[in-house]
């Protein structure tokens, strides 16, 4: 080979690689396109194709399943959402009714419908009278659900336990247990004792008389602040009474004594008699001869004046020595001088 002629192997080196750049190249590109191609192809189905699938499926005509307050029912709707299907199927609800999914939710095939129907209820408590809403089942629950301030003793018509409706009247009756103390006085009894040595006519008090005091503890149920119930519980007493002992004398000094018929008749109603000459205030002790019977009587009327009749006894002194219906008894009248 000549010095200064081109290699054969030289020239061909550089060629060869320069195509093989250029093929990179190419493919580099045809993946760069495939790839927007893909991504332009899932960004057209997922924005545009999808809701043109839902939309088809919500327009037409579907089962729907509504549960109205634990009440099933399916219906064939052409509804778009749950406030169209509730419309057309003229479903009226209240403002306070919890509807599931919401009124604006778009209705798909198969959706149940769920509406708790809110209920009403008119409380008279206090005096005063208000409504309440609530969800649950009994009385009591819906009370609790809106924190009423109501106590475990009060009263509760109807009761607790009743089921709840819509438009029901309550009446809650407070109920209040006071113990209460009250302070008695405690009689005390007169013990009559007597005295032979002393006149008749003589009553004197020879120990005075003092109540005793008692404390009376009270179980005191008030309804609506009435007091409706009063329990005894307890009692004490702080006090003793103290007994009255009244000394009586029965001396009596006897005088001149007289037999005779005693009548009676109705005059001033006390223990006294008519005697035809006997002083006026003066008293005799007349004693029924045939049964032994005695009273005391003051004179203070004139008569009798029929045959042997020495006194007329007042009606109710007549009737401590014989019946009225005798009318006419045999006695021995002695005067008395004390």
């Amino acid at each position: 080979m000549f010095l200064g002629a081109k290699s054969p192997i030289r020239d061909l080196a550089p060629k060869k690689i320069m195509t093989n750049r250029n093929n990179k190249k190419s493919k580099s590109k045809y993946i760069f396109l495939f790839l927007i191609i893909l991504g332009g192809f899932y960004v057209g189905k997922t924005f545009f194709f999808k809701d043109k699938r839902i939309l088809g499926i919500s327009s037409g005509e579907k089962v729907i399943i509504l549960n109205d307050n634990g009440f099933k029912k399916t219906f064939q709707t052409n509804a778009s959402t749950v406030e169209e299907f509730l419309n057309t199927q003229k479903i009226i609800t209240n403002e306070k009714d919890l509807i599931f999914p919401d009124k604006s939710k778009t209705l798909l095939p198969g959706n149940i419908v769920e509406i708790q129907r809110v209920k009403k209820l008119t409380i008279s408590i206090d005096k005063d009278k208000k409504e309440i809403f609530g969800f649950k089942n009994t009385v009591g629950e819906v009370i609790i659900e809106n924190n009423l301030d109501i106590e475990e003793e009060d009263i509760v018509k109807p009761e607790r336990k009743t089921v709840a409706y819509n438009n029901q009247e309550i009446k809650i009756t407070r109920v209040e247990i006071k113990e209460e103390i009250v302070k008695k006085d405690i009689d005390f009894k007169t013990i009559e004792k007597e005295d032979d040595k002393l006149s008749w006519r003589t009553r004197k008090t020879e120990t005075a008389g003092e109540k005793g005091i008692k404390e009376i503890r009270y179980e005191v149920a008030y309804h609506d602040s009435k007091e409706v119930s009063r329990k005894i519980k307890e009692t004490n007493i702080t006090k003793e009474p103290i007994d009255k002992v009244v000394i009586q004398g029965t001396y009596v000094k006897l005088g001149k004594s007289h037999t005779g018929l005693a009548s009676w008749y109705a005059h001033t109603g006390t223990m006294a008699a008519a005697n035809p000459w006997l002083p006026m205030g003066s008293y005799v002790k007349v004693t029924n001869k045939d049964n032994g019977k005695s009273v005391i009587v003051k004179i203070n009327d004139r008569g009798p004046f029929g045959p042997n009749r020495i006194i007329d006894l007042d009606k109710v002194a007549f009737e401590e020595i014989a019946s009225l219906g005798q009318g006419v008894v045999n006695v021995k009248m002695e005067e008395i001088s004390n």
